[in-house]
């Protein structure tokens, strides 16, 4: 049945039983999977209803609810290292993590932050505001944590980072990929594939492999067969390693990440707390020192950006970044006129130099309507590269169109909101 509600009247906060019970994450480790699935539904309620209010990242933080439950029911946070990767969809974390009452202050003055802020709150170890940073970040808080160790300063910790496919486009997170498979650091990376850019389809099959693959029976069988493979000749014992991984990486698609130096486990529903609980616990005992599994885990988790809440999920963009909303009808309110932006002006110019100069081309990294790029292209199509979250690249592939004689205009979005021109060589833009 649809409520009438009069014009502008705002419906009442949702009943949230269980999540009134949690004040800080270790109040839940003693419910049942049924509680915390109930939980799970309160804290989408919650989180909608806030963001409704404030506005902020809506899309994000609801396609993570039941991961966030799950990741601080079975790890010891804050003691255990939970790293958000950029952590704009940390406003369930924040919730669950004794900041509930302040939660409607988020992105105001004097109120919380967007993102993890270490300033902010003891369960936010790391704080950036970008993407791409958490492998590296953790990488960096395990190899203290085993430093310590070797130093006689007992450190038992955990460390997981939580990092999206989008991120995943960025060379950093591979290049400290690559760093702790060769350091073979106790890390578990969560890879959250929200747009099923990576994965196969997931079901009942694909969850009891991931089980099977991440449970201390298999790890210790595989360990003993590889210290078995270890007495034959080297040449057999490298093809049976790579045979063993091959074989697994047929039945889960990891066979990149393995190359990689990671155990990849997955993928699995991200939003069935049934198959996420036991193989969190899994991991978890793997990456116990005396386990006798050596290096970083990858889990590859499927979730759906804006779950959960119906108007978010028909939307294109699962209504990723909003502003303050009917929570009935999704319908966001409109801004006041006003002044054009910078981003507005930045784009016109850009338009109108392009319509004069054919050389222009434009470079974004992941940010088109952020820079105002969009509109470019809608004019430009065949003119505009959108080369994903990998500001390194872009600045360096702007570089060579300009050394080549194009009018690059690379525009990326900086703390002070100011787009940055890239120019070399020939060509000039002012």
């Amino acid at each position: 049945m649809n409520v009438q509600l009069p014009p502008g009247s705002k419906p009442p906060r949702p009943a949230t039983p269980m999540l009134d019970r949690v004040s800080i994450p270790q109040d839940l480790r003693n419910f049942s999977v049924d509680q915390l699935k109930l939980l799970a539904a309160d804290l989408r309620a919650e989180t909608i209803d806030t963001v409704s209010t404030t506005g902020g990242h809506l899309g994000a933080s609801l396609g993570v609810v039941e991961l966030t439950v799950a990741l601080h029911a079975v790890f010891d946070t804050p003691s255990d290292r939970l790293i958000w990767d950029v952590g704009h969809q940390t406003y369930p974390h924040k919730i669950l993590t004794g900041r509930r009452e302040r939660i409607r202050t988020l992105r105001q003055g004097g109120g919380l932050s967007g993102f993890t802020r270490r300033a902010e709150s003891e369960y936010d170890p790391f704080g950036a505001a970008h993407s791409s940073t958490s492998i590296s970040a953790g990488l960096g808080m395990a190899v203290a944590r085993d430093l310590k160790n070797a130093r006689g300063i007992k450190d038992d910790r955990h460390v997981i980072a939580v990092i999206g496919d989008g991120a995943m486009s960025a060379g950093m997170a591979y290049e400290a990929m690559n760093n702790a498979g060769a350091l073979k650091s106790r890390l578990i990376v969560i890879l959250n594939d929200n747009d099923m850019s990576i994965a196969p389809p997931v079901g009942a099959m694909s969850a009891y492999l991931s089980r099977l693959l991440s449970s201390n029976s298999f790890l210790s069988l595989r360990e003993l067969a590889a210290r078995m493979a270890r007495r034959f000749p080297k040449g057999i014992e490298r093809t049976a390693r790579r045979a063993e991984e091959y074989a697994r990486g047929m039945l889960t698609g990891g066979t990149l990440f393995e190359e990689l130096g990671f155990y990849y486990v997955g993928p699995i529903d991200g939003h069935n707390l049934d198959h996420l609980l036991p193989i969190l616990r899994n991991l978890r005992e793997a990456e116990e020192p005396d386990s006798g599994h050596a290096g970083p885990i990858l889990l590859h988790v499927i979730t759906q950006k804006g779950k959960g809440y119906p108007p978010a999920e028909a939307s294109a963009d699962k209504l990723h970044a909003v502003s303050k909303f009917n929570v009935i009808t999704g319908e966001q309110a409109k801004a006041a006129p006003g002044p054009p932006t910078y981003t507005r002006v930045f784009a016109d110019a850009l338009i109108a130099e392009a319509t004069r100069d054919p050389a222009i081309v434009a470079v974004t990294a992941a940010m088109p309507s952020g820079t105002g790029l969009d509109r470019f292209a809608k004019a430009f199509p065949s003119r505009i590269f959108d080369v994903g979250i990998a500001e390194q690249h872009a600045v360096t592939f702007a570089a060579g169109l300009a050394a080549d004689g194009m009018a690059a205009v690379m525009a990326t979005i900086l703390s002070s909101r100011s787009a940055c021109l890239i120019n070399s060589c020939a060509k000039t833009l002012v």
